[in-house]
C-alpha cells in the first residue's frame, strides 16, 4: 500500500525544490496582500466621511506668462492699519536659519542603501530684485507686530483690491533620499470659484501607476479682504500594504478643531499646511517690500495636532535652473521660536516674482540625510 502511494505521489522534493516552492508561496501571498489592500482602499474611498472636501474640477488650457521685472523703488513708507496676518518684523541683519516644524510625512519603507540623490545645483547669485512702490501705502510692522501710525489722513487710503489669479496648477519633479534615492511627482493646485477657494498639494513617491506613497493635502475655504480664510483641511495618506490615514482640521468662529477633536483658540489670519503657500503668494504680491533680505514673516498655522506660529526668514535671492529657463526667486527658510522635536520636519520655499509669487521649489527636510525636494517641472498651467 505504501509503495502504491509513493508511486502515485512520486519522490519527496529535494531541499532546494522545497525552498523554491516556499518562495513562490510567499510571492503569491504578497500579491494577494497587495490586491487586498487596493480593494480595501477603494472601499475606504467609497465609505469615507461625507464631509470630506469634494475637489472642484478644473480644465487647464494655457501656460502662465512670465511678468516683466519691476522698476527699482525706495523702501516702502510706514502707513495705516495692519493686515491681520502674517506679522512682519524688520531685522537689523539676516538671522541664521534654524530648523522648523512641518506636517509629518509617512514613513517611507526601508530600501537598500544606494548613492544619495544629488541636491539641485546651487543657483547663481543675481543682482537684487527690484521692489516696486506699492499703489498705496501699507504698514511695515515693528518687531512687536504693531503698525506705525499714519502720517496723515491721505496715507490711510485703502489699498487697491488684489486681482486673484485664475485657477492654476504648478507641477514638480520630486527627488530625495531616505535609505536610498526616492523619486516621484507633485503638484500644487490653486482653484477659485467666486469667493470660494481650494488649494491641493499632492505628493506621489514611486511610479505613478503603482506608487509607494501618496499624500493629498487639501484646504477649502473663503477668499476675504485679508486673504484666505480656511474652513476645512484634510490630509489623506496612503502607503502600500498599510491602511489609509485620513485626518482633518475644522475652522470655526473663534476656534480650530484639531484632528483628535480637541479645540484650540484661533489666531487672526491662521492658515493650514496647504493654504499657506497661496496666502504667502497673496501677501508678497500686495507687499513685495517684505521680501527684502533680512526681513522675517510670521504666519500662524493649524497643524493636525497643534496651532503654532512659523517664522520665515528671507535669506537670499537666487536663480533656479528651471526647464523653461533661468528663474529668479526669493528663498525663505523657516525657523521656530521653540526648538523642534527630533524627527520633526522643516520646509524651505522659493517664490518666483515673475510667476505671480507662486512657490517654484519646496524642500522638506527631516535631517541632514532625509529629505524630499520639489522642483518646478514646467510653466504653471492656468484655467481659461
Amino acid at each position: 500500500m505504501a509503495r502504491g502511494l509513493k508511486a502515485l505521489i512520486g519522490p519527496a522534493p529535494s531541499p532546494a525544490r522545497r525552498a523554491g516552492l516556499f518562495g513562490v508561496l510567499l510571492l503569491v501571498l504578497a500579491v494577494h496582500g497587495w490586491v487586498g489592500q487596493q480593494v480595501a482602499d477603494r472601499i475606504a474611498d467609497l465609505n469615507s466621511d461625507t464631509a470630506q472636501v469634494e475637489r472642484i474640477e478644473v480644465a487647464y488650457v494655457r501656460d502662465m506668462a512670465m511678468s516683466a521685472a519691476a522698476p527699482a523703488a525706495p523702501a516702502a513708507p510706514a502707513a495705516p492699519a495692519a493686515l491681520p496676518a502674517p506679522r512682519v518684523a524688520r531685522s537689523p541683519a539676516a538671522k541664521p536659519a534654524k530648523a522648523a516644524s512641518a506636517p509629518e510625512l509617512p514613513t517611507v519603507p526601508a530600501e537598500p542603501a544606494v548613492a544619495a540623490a544629488p541636491i539641485l545645483p546651487a543657483p547663481e547669485p543675481v543682482p537684487p530684485l527690484a521692489v516696486p512702490e506699492p499703489a498705496s501705502a501699507e504698514p511695515v510692522l515693528a518687531a512687536n507686530g504693531a503698525a506705525s501710525a499714519p502720517a496723515d489722513a491721505a496715507s490711510a487710503a485703502a489699498p487697491a483690491a488684489f486681482n486673484w489669479p485664475a485657477s492654476t496648477r504648478v507641477s514638480y519633479l520630486l527627488t530625495g533620499y531616505f535609505r536610498g534615492d526616492v523619486n516621484g511627482t507633485a503638484q500644487v493646485e490653486w482653484i477659485r470659484s467666486g469667493s470660494r477657494y481650494q488649494v491641493h498639494l499632492d505628493l506621489v513617491v514611486g511610479p505613478s501607476l503603482a506608487p509607494l506613497i501618496t499624500r493629498r493635502m487639501s484646504s477649502d475655504g473663503e477668499i476675504t479682504a485679508e486673504g484666505l480664510s480656511p474652513r476645512r483641511y484634510e490630509q489623506d495618506t496612503k502607503v502600500v500594504l498599510r491602511s489609509r490615514n485620513l485626518v482633518s482640521i475644522g475652522f470655526e468662529p473663534g476656534s480650530v478643531v484639531l484632528a483628535n477633536g480637541d479645540r484650540r483658540d484661533t489666531v487672526p489670519g491662521v492658515q493650514d499646511t496647504a493654504s499657506q503657500f497661496v496666502q504667502l503668494m497673496y501677501v508678497f504680491s500686495t507687499r513685495p517690500e517684505l521680501l527684502r533680505i533680512g526681513n522675517t514673516v510670521d504666519i500662524p498655522l493649524a497643524l493636525p495636532h497643534k496651532v503654532a506660529v512659523w517664522t520665515y526668514d528671507v535669506v537670499a535671492e537666487e536663480v533656479l535652473d528651471a526647464p523653461f529657463g533661468p528663474l529668479p526667486t526669493i528663498h525663505l527658510k523657516p525657523r521656530r521660536a521653540d526648538e523642534p522635536k527630533v524627527g520633526e520636519l522643516s520646509a524651505e520655499i522659493w517664490f518666483a516674482p515673475q510667476l505671480r509669487y507662486f512657490p517654484v521649489r519646496i524642500r522638506i527636510r527631516q535631517d541632514t540625510e532625509t529629505f524630499i525636494d520639489l522642483m518646478i517641472s514646467k510653466r504653471p498651467e492656468m484655467a481659461g
